[in-house]
């Protein structure tokens, strides 16, 4: 789902909270959050030395506010209690260690192992879920299950859907939500996948779900989302992509049947993070069944130098929407991104979670906070907030409801004691592991040079928005950099339509392309279905390829 946006140091989602206020810290960190970082705060004042003024000053604020907590700060999040089944409720367990010692004659007559990447502690579980026993899709094949790390004690929960159409031959596509710490299971129910859940807690048809074309599998990850768990926790985007590339590899080992079809990864958010890292980490082995042909990222957070410039113009009038904010307010934008700017420079230079965190609390508090100060969505610049406890979204909490009934868990096979939608212990984490601002970007064009990438934004969403990713794409340093920045910008039309409805515009240049959804919030197939569902599909059939 969304960028779940931690304005302050140690806070919760920025949407949840709409009366923050900048630097209104907790007066006490958690009590179970003592020690993760606190060799390192204890020996603040060294660590200050080699960063920027900007950094340090940051720094400095919030250690003031809090001498006697920092020092013992920690950021562990709560491990979700759980019950293991036991290996006779699975119907398939594919070990890793034997997919890892899986050998093969090489093109010259050498050995090697049948694919790359160390796999040996990952198990997956797989079972058939009973269509008619959830109403979801009936009809349609599906699989859920665990990809369990024994070593970690980390154990990702996935629900695998086959296309509608033709899945003998219809491509698969791993759908990712963002947050970080919110679960994909709400990309299914909210936006693309086969139903949506009302009010009344009963499940609606999705006539423009993404399996219509394609086989899908969502997943809940880091670990402490939605239905995964573990004793641990995961708190940078790097140690995720192993995860994911260990699930690919056993569930395509276990189904080869998908294996050989086209493969795509898609996701929103806080999953432009996500995607280049997962990308990169599939391409970089070269003995692999994972058949990686795009990714797709919607609203995605990917270029925090950049996107951050783009805060402004979006909350005051330039983004094709009314404005939000106040001219006073807008000068004080103008008058703290240089600052901003600075802080996030620091931490593309360095990398280092001393540089990074300072670059996110001052320009979330500077460049988020005042937007949501006015109690209007974050992700939709077209209304209110309409429900803080579920991220502005009712819709939330009914899809909570109907994924912690006991009949549903356990259909799904669930170990979790209970569902929450999204984790905000996890958003706190990736915060203070300095992630949120890491300049993931630099990936992208390593990917560009392998395969398709696809941008799309809609442009109603404030906190991921239009200006902010068309920016970064025209910026982005790679050798067709100047052809793809000075490419035509072409309208975008529902294919096939009597009216030739315009839906939006594209931009591509060889494997770039930038799509703006018109009327579209942070969550385009929530607002836009039959535009998403025909985006989708054409790219997937290789239109802009």
């Amino acid at each position: 789902m969304k960028a779940v946006n931690p304005v302050l140091f140690a806070s919760a989602a920025l949407a949840a909270i709409p009366a923050q206020q900048p630097l209104s810290l907790p007066k006490s960190f958690p009590a179970e959050a003592k020690d993760l970082f606190s060799n390192q705060l204890s020996h603040l004042k060294d660590a200050l030395r080699g960063l920027t003024h900007e950094a340090a000053a940051v720094w400095d604020e919030v250690a003031a506010l809090y001498p006697e907590d920092m020092s013992a700060a920690s950021f562990f999040s709560s491990p979700k209690k759980h019950t293991r089944r036991p290996d006779s409720h699975w119907d398939h367990i594919v070990r890793g260690q034997d997919v890892q010692n899986v050998w093969v004659e090489g093109a010259n007559g050498e050995q090697e192992r049948e694919v790359h990447g160390k796999l040996d502690t990952y198990d997956l579980r797989v079972k058939a879920v009973d269509p008619s026993a959830l109403e979801v899709d009936p009809g349609v094949k599906q699989y859920s299950g665990y990809l369990d790390d024994n070593d970690n004690d980390k154990h990702l929960f996935y629900w695998f859907f086959e296309s509608r159409n033709d899945p003998k031959n219809d491509p698969v596509v791993l759908w990712l939500n963002g947050g970080p710490g919110c679960s994909s299971l709400t990309g299914l129910f909210l936006e693309l996948g086969p139903a949506r859940i009302n009010e009344n807690i009963e499940l609606v048809f999705n006539p423009y779900s993404w399996n219509n074309n394609a086989s899908v599998i969502f997943l809940d990850q880091p670990v402490n989302v939605g239905y995964s768990y573990s004793g641990g926790s995961v708190s940078d985007t790097v140690a995720a992509g192993k995860d994911i590339y260990a699930l690919l590899t056993l569930f395509f080992k276990q189904f080869p049947e998908y294996a050989e079809q086209d493969f795509h990864i898609a996701g929103e958010s806080y999953a432009g993070h996500y995607i280049p890292v997962f990308a990169s980490e599939i391409l970089s082995h070269k003995k692999r069944n994972i058949n990686l042909k795009s990714v797709l990222i919607g609203n995605g957070l990917t270029d925090g130098l950049t996107q951050y410039e783009y805060y402004r113009p979006m909350a005051c009038g330039k983004g094709g929407w009314p404005a939000v904010l106040d001219e006073q307010s807008c000068q004080a934008m103008d008058n703290a991104l240089p600052r901003c700017q600075n802080l996030i420079q620091g931490c593309y230079d360095s990398e280092s979670v001393w540089s990074c965190v300072p670059a996110s609390i001052y320009c979330n508090n500077a460049l988020l906070a005042p937007y949501q100060r006015t109690g209007q969505n974050v992700y939709d610049v077209r209304g209110k907030c309409k429900d803080s406890s579920n991220l502005c979204y009712p819709e939330l909490g009914y899809i909570s409801k109907w994924l912690n009934k006991p009949s549903v868990m356990k259909a799904l096979g669930a170990e979790v004691d209970g569902y929450d939608s999204c984790n905000f212990d996890i958003n706190r984490n990736f915060l203070f592991a300095g992630d949120w601002m890491k300049p993931y970007h630099r990936l992208v064009p390593g990917l560009i040079e392998e395969l398709p990438v696809l941008i799309y934004a809609g442009d109603a969403d404030f906190i991921c928005n239009w200006l902010g990713n068309e920016g970064w794409t025209n910026a982005l340093e790679y050798p067709e950099h100047e052809k793809f920045k000075a490419a035509k910008t072409n309208d975008l039309h529902i294919d096939g339509s009597k009216d030739q409805r315009k839906i939006g515009s594209v931009k591509s240049h060889g494997n770039f392309t930038f799509m703006r959804i018109h009327a579209a919030g942070h969550m385009v197939p929530l607002d836009q279905p039959e535009a998403s569902l025909e985006f989708y599909n054409r790219w997937l059939a290789k239109e802009w390829f």
